[in-house]
């Protein structure tokens, strides 16, 4: 199983980037998929999940109106969309995948690290004041 996250690089605060993780090995559209993000010196935090077929998604308060998860099936991949870009985004982001499908419904599951089997190598975003 390999998930390859890419879009990460330097921005300027208030700017946008569109963050990709193609997944290969795992039918992927049987797996919940979920961002991470893990700023230096701190825990891996949860950020955002979807459902197998997409149409569930929960995303953490901090960023919830400013990045959108959504998914491609028929392509393998998964997508973070994340606009109106912030200091405090800065980090590690991570893509993750659960095969457990009803994980996404209980809070402290979908956003338990040690739930997800899969994990991406991580794309690093820099926003800049």
């Amino acid at each position: 199983v390999q998930l390859q996250a890419s879009g990460g690089g330097l921005v300027q605060a208030g700017e946008s980037l569109r963050l990709s993780c193609a997944a290969s090995g795992l039918t992927f559209s049987s797996y919940t998929m979920a961002w991470f993000r893990q700023a230096p010196g701190k825990e891996r935090e949860f950020v955002t999940v979807i459902s197998p077929s997409g149409g569930t998604t929960f995303t953490t308060n901090s960023v919830k109106g400013r990045f959108t998860i959504s998914r491609d099936n028929a392509k393998n991949t998964l997508f973070l969309q994340m606009n109106n870009l912030k200091p405090e985004d800065t980090a590690g982001y991570y893509c993750a995948a659960d095969r457990e499908r009803n994980n996404i419904l209980a809070k402290r599951a979908r956003e338990d690290v040690a739930r997800y089997e899969y994990w991406g190598q991580g794309t690093l975003v820099t926003v800049s004041s």
